[in-house]
């Protein structure tokens, strides 16, 4: 039987910790604020905003057409390309690949989509050796962990967690915590996994139809290292992630960055567009359940570029951590496709949101992330164990519609409440007073104020 995840249990095991907590919700807004300063060093953002909404919107409308386009020029620039249904297809067909090379040892860039495949288990069931070359992934990796966050994959851990992993894998000094020692360690590490891989898996952050090639964005250089070593190069992508032509790529690659972690562009922006001599380049196309976005409410979320700014600002994600979600992508984003995908198991997601809709402000492509979030909810009600919810906001309606009987009842409550003791106004079933007061009633009301001032 599938149970339902529930976010707010999640969210206290990571609120007990207040120290990590408060620290987590600072870095991130930090984050937050560097892209604020980025955004504002160019005066044609919202322009540029508008233009990436209109491009991923036509290309969804067109999306086959772009992906035969994609698959008939990279073809013809000796690219071979995959496609696979569902996450199950994705894997098998990675293995299958590696196993046509005779690869053991594969060296993986940060992929949201492998992670959503569950790529790494699969191999390693296999006998096949995965290193996650991203700095934080390698460090969640050894941690036998998860990413929390899809640009800053171990933002939930301190220098010292950092510290304590490196010296149990990596024999590092236990007593050093600093940054920069830890990270000649992860380069010494991982620069000997470069030189045994036998093949390369990366993402794809951008798929270009009209020239056949594909675009890898980092800030580390992991994936040129990765792709440039050994003969094999495995890109794995989302359906969703083709555009139109080069002539379309600067729109994204100047919003990326900047909305991701306040950089003018990311460190290293890498085409591939051939096979290097005596090479292979493997494209795996994914859909595992894309397409039934298409046409549905949540089709805008097909936009996305995966920049992590929704998260960034979040108020609940940056206070509540990103694997209090469940789901492979968490914050805003992460719940309106969790909800798509399974809105039993994720009903609770949609209903830690405020609707601040800050999301909604920073997405770089202009998702109404807040509207779709709104449908999450309803289409939740209609599923989940939220039935209760559902009979008290019928009462409130029925209560609210008739003005009357609203006033006595406030005009009572006013009376009552500073009166009942506390041990029997916070009880188990008050929800609401578990983490705050509830407020008292002002002796007048803002009818009887009015009335009085209008008289």
């Amino acid at each position: 039987m599938k149970t339902s995840f529930d976010h707010a249990k999640s969210a206290a095991r990571f609120i007990a910790d207040k120290e990590r907590a408060h620290w987590h919700d600072q870095a991130l807004w930090f984050v937050r604020q560097k892209r604020d300063k980025a955004v504002k060093s160019i005066p044609e953002m919202e322009e540029l905003r508008r233009a990436a909404e209109e491009i991923k919107s036509h290309t969804m409308e067109y999306l086959g057409y772009y992906l035969e386009l994609f698959e008939e020029r990279a073809n013809a620039n000796g690219i071979e390309v995959y496609w696979a249904s569902d996450a199950s297809e994705h894997n098998a067909i990675v293995a299958k690949l590696l196993e046509e090379y005779g690869a053991k040892r594969v060296v993986k860039s940060k992929s949201m989509l492998t992670e959503e495949c569950g790529l790494n288990p699969y191999l390693e069931n296999l006998g096949i050796e995965v290193t996650d070359t991203d700095l934080g992934e390698r460090i969640v990796q050894l941690a036998k962990d998860h990413p929390s966050h899809i640009v800053l994959p171990a933002i939930h851990l301190k220098k010292e967690d950092v510290s304590k992993i490196f010296s149990k894998y990596l024999h590092t000094d236990p007593a050093k915590s600093d940054p920069e020692y830890l990270t000649h360690a992860a380069r010494h590490h991982l620069r000997r996994k470069f030189k045994e891989a036998d093949a390369a898996v990366t993402g794809v952050n951008f798929a270009l139809a009209k020239e056949g090639a594909f675009v890898v964005c980092t800030n580390e250089g992991n994936a040129d290292l990765g792709a440039a070593l050994p003969d094999l190069h495995i890109a794995c992508m989302g359906l969703e992630k083709v555009i139109p032509s080069a002539k379309e790529l600067g729109v994204f690659t100047r919003l990326l960055a900047r909305s991701a972690t306040g950089q003018a562009i990311t460190t290293y922006t890498s085409h591939f567009r051939k096979p290097k001599p005596g090479g292979r380049v493997c494209v795996v196309i994914v859909d595992n359940g894309r397409s039934g976005l298409l046409e549905g409410e949540n089709s805008k979320t097909l936009s996305c570029i995966r920049c992590g700014a929704c998260m960034n600002t979040c108020p609940v994600y940056r206070r509540s951590g990103g694997h209090s979600y469940g789901y492979v992508i968490p914050g805003p984003i992460g719940s309106v496709l969790a909800g798509a995908k399974d809105v039993s198991t994720y009903a609770s997601l949609p209903f830690a949101c405020t609707l601040c809709a800050s999301c909604d402000n920073v997405c770089p492509v202009k998702i109404d992330l807040h509207e779709r979030l709104r449908h999450e909810r309803k289409e939740a009600i209609k599923v989940s164990k939220y039935t209760s919810k559902r009979v008290f906001l019928h009462m409130a309606a029925w209560v609210l519609q008739r003005p009357g009987l609203y006033s006595a009842l406030m005009a009572t409550m006013r009376f009552v409440l500073p009166h009942i003791p506390r041990s029997i106004l916070y009880n188990r079933f008050n929800i609401w007073g578990r983490e705050r007061e509830m407020p008292m009633p002002a002796k007048k009301s803002f009818k009887d104020l009015y009335n009085e001032r209008t008289r």
